[in-house]
């Protein structure tokens, strides 16, 4: 059998082999497949006709499950889609403002700029969210069965990847509540980027830190933000309405484009209501108890005061300290400011006076310090008077209204007590007549030179010419009880009842010139000055009832060794300020501080009495004495 095997391989060899020549090498160049030309001989490893259809079959099915499954996936997405969008069309803005929009803050505001034509130009920092679970409604539920578990979760995956939307709104209009509704200000503000939570923790750790610049136009009528204040403070609640003509909702973030800003919504005549409890404010009374709101001078507490002679003007520095209403950690930091100080005449008009304004400061606890610099108007001469009363008031310990305004606000003024100086000055020092003299007539007439120092509260570094004073007197025998004072000036009526050892009156019918010299002063006053006028034949008037008295005290100087005279009262004093420009010469220019009240002492002898018998022996001057006082007592 073998044999016969080896016959039949030789011819199929050979069959093989025919017309092949010598066979080539195998180069890179060698072509990897035959000829198209060659004939293809099926071998063993072909796959069969119905094999290769039934696969081509198995593809398109693949194909066509997949597809419909993207479908279906799509379809899916756009109908949840659009049941999420539908509930949220659904909220009202309200809804989302108290259900869904949280805030914390502001946290600071820094006043940028404020302006009377543009208004109020402020930076402000807080935090907030928007739970956006809460408007489509995905947040979890521990009731939420499978079906809303799966559905949910779909939700809130797909607001985690949309993360934040931008927002652009209109000019917000805020008005009251009240009917008809009145306007309070109006605010605009950039393009914002608001975050997106779902499930969103217990407290605000997930809220944002987000700045803004915002413009704030408050109403002309400022006498309507104050009503509207004094109202809210009587409630315990800030009760608003806002109005907004457009608001634009568009997915994704403001500087990047992208498939995310094809989610967008639009509304149209938006409007909210607002109703915000006012806390307990430091410094304050508890609101919402029908009380109004303290007054500014219970509020501000001024500190130092400064007035200083500068070149042609009168230079004003003062510290004064508020009540800082604001919790602890809000931060407010705010530019200079600039007020008008007026002062309010007898018939309520008012006279500005000072133009000032503040240093720019920020919110310090429990009181904020403010730095107030400016200086004293060029004033009318109707202008003069009433500085003159608010400067006597001052001195005298007694408060004087104010009126301050600001010409950022156009009509608000805002009433204050401006406080007395404290303790009570002493301007009258060292008071006494020098080289006084009296003589008989149709009634005694003293002459003599009046010297005084004028001693300005300390703070006051004024430079002063002092013109002419209007003394007030009353005499005593001996010094002035210290316990004897007068707080008014002692013309008629006379005070009742008369001081105890009063027993003469001196007031010139007219005002004394006098001379001014500017004196050291010492630690703890202001300016000082020497002044000096002098006295001929004013008239000596004895008190009702207190003849003795006086012939007493005469009777000291002719027949012993001289008396003391005792002198209390008060007086006008007119002057001129340097750096506060006066109208128009002659006495009545200037101001004039009235009820400045002094005491003193003079020494008399015989050279001081009747002058012109200086000489005289003592029973001449008994015949004199006796001619004017003809019931004097036995000497």
């Amino acid at each position: 059998m073998s044999s016969n095997a080896e016959v039949e391989a030789a011819p199929l060899a050979a069959h093989k082999d025919k017309g092949k020549g010598k066979a080539r090498d195998v180069t890179e160049r060698t072509p990897l497949l035959a000829s198209s030309s060659s004939n293809s001989i099926p071998t063993e490893n072909s796959m069969p006709r119905g094999q290769i259809r039934r696969l081509g079959i198995r593809l398109v099915c693949i194909f066509l499950t997949a597809l419909l499954i993207c479908i279906t996936a799509l379809a899916i997405l756009v109908i949840l889609a659009w049941s999420y969008s539908s509930r949220a069309s659904d909220m009202s803005p309200d809804d989302i403002l108290h259900k869904a929009l949280v805030m914390q803050g502001p946290d600071r505001v820094n006043v940028l700029n404020v302006s009377s034509s543009e208004g109020i130009w402020v930076h402000v920092e807080g935090r907030f969210g928007l739970d956006a679970g809460a408007v489509v409604g995905v947040n979890s539920d521990p009731g939420d069965g499978i079906l809303d578990r799966i559905w949910k979760s779909l939700g809130r995956w797909g607001v985690r990847n949309l993360d934040t939307v931008s927002v652009w709104t209109s000019t917000i209009n805020i008005t009251t509540r009240s009917d008809p509704p009145v306007f309070l200000a109006a605010v605009d503000m950039p393009p914002l980027q608001i975050p997106l939570t779902v499930d969103p923790p217990s407290g605000y750790s997930w809220l944002q830190h987000v700045s803004a610049p915002v413009l704030i136009r408050p109403t002309s009528k400022t006498s309507d933000l104050l009503h509207f204040a004094q109202d809210s403070w009587r409630n315990g609640r800030i009760m608003v309405q806002t109005e907004m003509s457009t608001i634009d909702v568009r997915g994704g973030e403001l500087a990047t484009p992208s498939w995310k800003s094809r989610l967008h919504r639009q509304l149209s005549d938006v409007e909210t209501a607002l109703s915000i409890k006012i806390p307990d404010l430091p410094g304050f009374p508890h609101p919402d108890r029908n009380a109004p709101i303290p007054p500014l001078a219970d509020l501000v507490t001024l500190r130092s005061f400064q007035l200083s002679s500068a070149v042609e003007k009168l230079a004003i520095q003062a510290v004064a300290t508020m009540v800082d209403p604001a919790p602890i950690n809000f931060n407010v930091t705010v530019p200079m400011l600039p007020f008008v100080v007026s002062l309010l005449s007898e018939s309520s008009s008012l006279t500005p006076i000072a133009s000032v304004q503040t240093d720019p400061f920020a919110l310090t606890h429990p009181n904020i310090t403010l730095g107030i610099t400016g200086y004293v108007l060029s004033l009318p001469p109707d202008a003069f008077p009433v500085l003159s009363t608010f400067l006597t008031h001052y001195l005298a310990g007694r408060s004087n209204l104010i009126s301050i305004s600001t010409p950022l606000v156009s009509d608000m003024t805002i009433e204050a007590n401006f406080p007395a100086a404290n303790p009570k000055p002493q301007i009258l020092r060292n008071v006494t007549i020098h080289d006084m003299k009296i003589k008989p007539g149709n009634t005694f007439l003293a002459s003599g030179t009046v010297l005084a120092h004028v001693v300005l509260p300390k703070g006051m570094d004024v430079d002063i010419d002092v013109k002419r004073v209007l003394p007030d007197v009353l005499v005593f025998d001996g010094e002035v009880p210290d316990d004897v004072h007068i707080g008014t000036p002692p013309v008629q009526p006379l005070p009742n009842p008369l001081p105890e050892g009063a027993f003469g009156h001196i007031r010139p019918d007219d005002w004394l010139k006098s001379r001014c010299v500017s004196i050291d002063h010492e630690e703890g006053q202001g300016s000082s000055y020497a002044v000096s006028a002098k006295i001929v034949d004013v008239p000596l008037e004895v008190l009702p009832g207190r003849q003795k008295e006086f012939s007493d005290f005469v009777s000291k100087i002719i027949f012993g060794k001289g008396a003391v005279a005792g002198i209390l009262g008060t007086a006008a004093v007119g002057l001129d300020v340097h750096g506060i420009p006066t109208q128009g010469p002659g006495p009545s220019d200037g101001m004039e501080l009235n009820g400045l009240p002094f005491r003193g002492s003079v020494q008399l002898g015989k050279g001081n009495l009747f002058h012109h018998v200086a000489s005289a022996t003592t029973e001449k001057w008994t015949e004199v004495w006796q001619r004017f006082i003809p019931h004097h007592h036995s000497l």
